[in-house]
């Protein structure tokens, strides 16, 4: 039975909101029970008239290169393009795009459309993506950038403009609050008590807002206490980054596939203590 249920008795936390059915699903088939305390909710950029602006600038004035940073970002673009009547000009000047994609997700929604990009980032990080500009030839070009939420990535955009180039950027989609404070603060208290056994990051703005909510309500301490005694997996670079920039310990991430089943996967490992197999 342990075997067949590697995560019996562990509880893991999830403050994943989009895919959170996805994820809690993969975890409770190996027998994990779900502390569901989705962060934040995605949402479209309310500044329609700038995202607008952008795709028919985009249309009509292709910029020489685009950069994707997020897959959500890339449907995001699609979902307004289609709700403008634009969706057949948007994939027109798409596919006679040159793309850099910072990791797989963006890559993956390009293959649905039934592209590719040219490249892809040396590592799935911004600094990846202005490795792989280096030795582009940019000066006095125009660089589209699909920005991660609408965090304006300002050391992207000094590098552009330290090549020549002249940044184009667009921020499809917002992060909002979503459990009210209450919620996260039940789960403060339970990391602290040592209740929850994993927790797992799937973007940067989760740690941020549990950060916050346990600055109001004079958290702080119980919040890296409970961090501390809690095994931290992040889906990848971006999001494991971010929580060591704040301090945070990463003990689980997939090494090369950052999706949510490689992620299941490890996570089985790191509690199994040897080979896991596969997420299904």
């Amino acid at each position: 039975m342990a075997d067949e249920l590697p995560l019996a008795s562990r509880t893991i936390a999830l403050p994943e909101t989009r895919l959170l059915d996805v994820l809690a699903g993969l975890l409770e088939r190996r027998g994990a029970m779900i502390w569901r305390c989705p962060m934040v909710a995605i949402l479209d950029h309310p500044n329609e008239a700038a995202v607008l602006q952008w795709l028919r600038e985009f249309i009509q004035d292709p910029p020489a290169l685009t950069i994707l940073l997020t897959g959500e970002g890339l449907r995001r673009l699609l979902g307004f393009a289609e709700r403008a009547g634009l969706t057949r000009e948007f994939g027109e000047a798409l596919a006679h795009q040159p793309m850099l994609v910072r990791g797989p997700k963006p890559a993956r929604v390009l293959r649905e459309l039934g592209l590719d990009p040219r490249w892809n980032a040396a590592a799935p990080t911004t600094a990846g993506v202005i490795e792989t500009l280096q030795g582009m030839a940019l000066a006095g070009q125009t660089v589209g950038v699909q920005l991660y939420g609408d965090e304006p990535n300002l050391p992207l955009m000094a590098a552009l403009q330290q090549a020549g180039a002249v940044p184009r950027p667009v921020a499809p989609y917002v992060y909002a609050p979503k459990s009210d404070d209450d919620q996260i603060v039940a789960l403060i208290h339970a990391l602290d008590q040592g209740r929850i056994d994993a927790i797992v990051f799937t973007s940067q703005p989760q740690y941020r807002r549990l950060r916050d909510v346990a600055q109001r309500h004079d958290l702080s301490d119980a919040l890296l206490r409970g961090m501390a005694r809690t095994r931290v997996a992040a889906i990848g670079p971006v999001a494991a980054d971010d929580l060591a920039r704040q301090g945070i310990r990463v003990d689980v991430m997939p090494t090369d596939s950052f999706f949510m089943k490689p992620l299941v996967t490890e996570l089985v490992r790191a509690f199994s203590g040897s080979s896991a197999g596969e997420a299904t």
